[in-house]
């Protein structure tokens, strides 16, 4: 039974790819996919070239942005935990009900 034949990439072709992944500011897994690559290698390789030089701006941008929230998102998010303290207690009567109509309490 023969094996998959492993590919080989040049050093040029493996600097380009982490070069790409650095100044396009996109996930290693996005820039993977496009050059038809595992996400394990790009990141290998990124890990290998990327050790013992300073950071790039993609790197350090924050994955998530912590901003707080204006007057309308915590004006909604005090509507939804109303509406979901409703919700659990027509939930709780519900439950409550089915027991007493199947003949069990609980």
């Amino acid at each position: 039974m023969e094996g998959r034949q492993r590919r080989s990439f040049t050093d040029d072709y493996k600097r380009q790819a982490v070069d790409l992944v650095a100044s396009s500011g996109r996930s290693i897994g996005s820039v993977a996919r496009e050059l038809g690559l595992r996400d394990s290698v790009l990141r290998r390789w990124v890990e290998l070239r990327g050790a013992g030089r300073e950071p790039t701006a993609a790197a350090r941008r924050p994955t998530t942005q912590a901003t707080l929230p204006s007057a309308d998102h915590a004006a909604e998010i005090a509507r939804l935990q109303r509406e979901n303290e409703r919700l659990r207690m027509e939930r709780d009567i519900l439950k409550k009900s089915i027991a007493i109509f199947a003949g069990t309490r609980t």
